[in-house]
C-alpha cells in the first residue's frame, strides 16, 4: 500500500502478489449457514399436528357420551404391489412329458391357490443355452395350463441355467394380498 492511503475494512490486502482475506469476509457465509442449520433443526423439532389433536380431544368418559363407532378403513387405491420375496419351486420333468409337468406344477402351487402371480422367472437347466431357454418356455406354458387363474396374466421370463437337462427352477413373485 502507498503511504498515507487508507485501506477499506474487510477488503483483501495485497502483498507481494497474494491476497490475504480477513475474517470479516467469511462472516456473511457463516451467518447464512447458521441460519440454514437452525431452520432445519426447528423444522425437525415440530411434532405431528394430528397426534397433538388426538391427545387434546376429550375422552368419552369426560364428556359422558360414548365414542362413535370407528369409520371403516379406506380400501387401498392405485396399482397393486408385488411381494419382494419370491416363492421358489423346483421342477423335474422331461421336456417331452407335458402332462407330468402340468401335474407337478399344479401340486407345487396348490398352497398358493387364490393368489395371482405378477412375475415368473424360470431357469431351465441344459448343457446348451438355447435348449435351456426352450425348456423354460415349455415350463411357463405348462404353468398357464396348470393354473390359468394364477398365471394367466403373469409376466414370464425364460433363462438358462447350466446343468443336466429336464430340471427347472422357478421364482414366482405374487401380488400382495
Amino acid at each position: 500500500m502507498a503511504r498515507g492511503a487508507t485501506r477499506r475494512a474487510g477488503a483483501p490486502e495485497r502483498r507481494r502478489g497474494r491476497f490475504r482475506f480477513s475474517p470479516l469476509l467469511l462472516a456473511g457465509w457463516l451467518f447464512a449457514d447458521m441460519l440454514l442449520v437452525l431452520t432445519l433443526v426447528s423444522m425437525g423439532d415440530q411434532g405431528d399436528p394430528r397426534a397433538v389433536a388426538a391427545a387434546v380431544s376429550p375422552s368419552p368418559s369426560a364428556t359422558g357420551r360414548e365414542k362413535p363407532p370407528p369409520s371403516p378403513s379406506p380400501k387401498p387405491s392405485g396399482p397393486r404391489s408385488v411381494e419382494r420375496k419370491p416363492v421358489k419351486i423346483g421342477l423335474a420333468a422331461a421336456p417331452s412329458d407335458t402332462d407330468r409337468m402340468v401335474a407337478e406344477l399344479r401340486s407345487a402351487t396348490a398352497r398358493h391357490q387364490g393368489r395371482t402371480a405378477a412375475i415368473v422367472l424360470t431357469f431351465g437347466q441344459a448343457t446348451d443355452p438355447g435348449a435351456g431357454q426352450d425348456y423354460a418356455g415349455e415350463v411357463n406354458d405348462a404353468l398357464r395350463r396348470a393354473r390359468p387363474d394364477m398365471f394367466g396374466t403373469a409376466t414370464t421370463r425364460d433363462f438358462w441355467n447350466g446343468g443336466p437337462s429336464g430340471r427347472a427352477d422357478l421364482e414366482i413373485y405374487f401380488y400382495t394380498r
